[in-house]
């Protein structure tokens, strides 16, 4: 028989220090997979964040990896990691702003902030009601930063209860509120005023989803559950556009919420009761407005000659359109990329991606990748540091580094933006700044 002191002298030590090293061995891979992941995003210069995104107090920070744990991008991306036994934003171009981050960090040593020294994020001042600086009109959504569907269905929600407690709400016989925009936020807040029984007013000037309806076919968008009124609990995860569309729409179905589609607003003019809201069909008098409107505005133009042409547009809605097409693609974000990976797709395509920069810093992981092993089957071609000087009826004109290409051409797909619809806020009264690294 095994005598019981030395199980204790002996074994029970060999356990807990092979316990021990398991533990340090695994923390100093995860160091050293988080040094080396960090040093590649910066050899690739993919540095910038393309949204909301942490900023992290080492004075602070226990080093605990609550962080990290809580990021619904991980483990498929690395965003956040520790190093030096404190965390760090290991690939800042993979974060898009979910803020798990921030509700799981216990020495609130994590601030969200929009844009960095380099980039700056132009974005409306709210309160924390989601008011601007014009009394009784709202900001909830992309506009204000939050471009993640989730986290736009929550604004949507905290700013219609935040007009609930307006004064005059409910009596008089003017709307108690005029909704602009029926994406995420601002379906989410028709279906709360809904809820309410609210005199409520919602136009879209284009369809029901906003900024999501004009994604590529079959992008995935990412979600996660979220409360949505006269619904409840929606459970998704990881979903298409069309499927999240498709929902939306039966949302619509059931609940009888009313969208006036196809109308675009003109003007907002401060009146003794509330607005006057002026669109394409109709004026309106409201006690208060939501402005639950992207980001996009107005698509970013080249400004070279032959964009004028027909088969210049900036929006891709179906790829198969361009099947057996030579296409050029101009950008390099999420947008572009996608874009170009899903014409690629098709049969006997040609397709060439534009960008005036470097690298594709500003897109996800998962499209630059898509976008490489696209290029190595020979299904794409990318020409970086490059700007489109001509477009004619059949070629492109290119500078690339300095050197002029000509490309053979049917089609060009501009993907480089919008122009944020800043001089219409400043019209209405909103205070617009631009930050840099900062909340």
């Amino acid at each position: 028989m095994i005598d019981s002191n030395y199980l204790s002298m002996w074994i029970y030590p060999a356990i807990l220090f092979t316990v021990w090293g398991l533990y340090i061995g695994l923390k100093t891979r995860k160091k050293r997979a988080a040094v080396r992941a960090r040093r590649e995003a910066i050899d690739a210069g993919l540095i910038e964040p393309a949204s909301l995104h942490p900023v992290i107090n080492h004075n602070r920070c226990l080093g605990c990896g609550s962080c990290a744990a809580a990021c619904p991008e991980q483990p498929g991306h690395q965003v956040l990691g520790l190093i030096g036994g404190k965390s760090h934003l290991i690939n800042p171009t993979d974060c898009i702003g979910h803020g798990a981050c921030l509700k799981a960090c216990p020495a609130d040593a994590i601030t969200l902030v929009f844009g960095t020294e380099r980039r700056g994020v132009e974005i409306p001042v709210v309160d924390q009601s989601f008011e601007t600086d014009v009394p009784g009109l709202y900001v909830a959504g992309e506009l204000g930063g939050m471009g993640l569907v989730r986290n736009a269905i929550e604004q949507g929600c905290q700013a219609m209860e935040s007009i609930k407690k307006v004064k005059g709400i409910g009596s008089g016989s003017i709307l108690d509120v005029l909704i602009v925009g029926a994406g995420p936020a601002g379906f989410a807040a028709s279906l709360s005023a809904k809820e309410s029984k609210l005199r409520c007013v919602t136009v879209e000037q284009d369809s029901l989803g906003g900024t999501v309806f004009n994604f590529p076919r079959n992008k995935i968008v990412m979600t996660a559950p979220v409360d949505l009124p006269m619904v409840g609990r929606v459970k998704f995860t990881e979903t298409t556009k069309e499927k999240l569309l498709e929902f939306w729409q039966k949302v619509e179905r059931d609940t009888k919420v009313k969208i006036n589609y196809k109308e675009r607003v003109d003007s907002i003019t401060r009146v003794d009761e509330g607005f006057e809201v002026k669109t394409t069909l109709a004026t309106y008098q409201a006690r208060t407005v939501l402005l639950a409107i992207g980001r996009r505005g107005t698509p970013r133009k080249l400004g070279a000659p032959g964009e004028e042409l027909p088969k210049v547009v900036y929006r891709l809605i179906d790829p198969e359109q361009y099947r057996a097409h030579k296409v050029l693609v101009v950008g390099g974000g999420d947008s572009a990329l996608e874009a170009a990976i899903s014409i690629a797709e098709e049969p006997d395509t040609n397709v060439t991606i534009s960008y005036r920069s470097a690298n594709f810093s500003r897109a996800k992981e998962k499209n630059r990748r898509k976008v490489k092993e696209a290029e190595e089957a020979g299904r794409l071609k990318v020409l970086f540091n490059s700007n489109v000087k001509a477009i004619t009826e059949k070629s492109v004109e290119i500078d690339e580094s300095g050197k002029t290409i000509e490309l053979d051409n049917d089609a060009v797909i501009v993907n480089a933006g919008g122009i944020l619809p800043t001089a219409f806020l400043k019209k209405v009264g909103i205070n617009v700044e631009t930050r840099y690294g900062t909340a």
